[in-house]
């Protein structure tokens, strides 16, 4: 419960399950992640509500195989793909599923963020799936020129 930063990371790990979590943090507290994933594999967060001022859950560069289903997020920035690309030799991202899960009151759904120019990289086997949105200022964003002057592609569900 409120941290200064990232509830729970996840980094350079292989087989990790989390389930069962209940996360929270002041809607406006800045980088509190939820579940921050990082260069891990075969990784399961599931049955988990996460109360965020940031991503509720992020999968970031190296991530393979990673599942995220029947979590509730809100509020916060929902789920992440990303930021990918920000610094050199950074590892592809595949395997990435999101199903069952539940966005309220968050700023953005479902977003996929890259820096524009960033070195070559590839993010692959995406599937989003059942994800019920409530009360989303922007459900789907593809964000290819993520940082300061972003201008990423908002896709509505209207």
């Amino acid at each position: 419960m409120n941290p200064m930063g990232f509830h729970i990371g996840i980094v350079l790990s292989d087989n990790v399950r989390a389930k069962n979590l209940h996360l929270i943090a002041p809607a406006d507290s800045p980088n509190t992640d939820g579940i921050h994933i990082s260069q891990s594999n075969l990784v399961k967060v599931t049955r988990s509500t996460i109360e965020t001022g940031d991503d509720c859950v992020a999968a970031i560069q190296g991530c393979t195989e990673v599942a995220i289903k029947k979590v509730t997020c809100g509020p916060g920035h929902g789920i992440s793909v990303g930021s990918l690309g920000k610094y050199p030799d950074e590892k592809d991202v595949r395997g990435i599923t999101v199903k069952n899960c539940t966005l309220k009151n968050t700023d953005n759904g479902i977003r996929i963020k890259t820096y524009a120019g960033s070195p070559p990289s590839q993010a692959s086997r995406m599937v989003f799936e059942d994800i019920v949105m409530e009360d989303v200022k922007h459900p789907i964003i593809i964000d290819q020129h993520y940082g300061p002057k972003s201008g990423g592609v908002m896709l509505s569900s209207s």
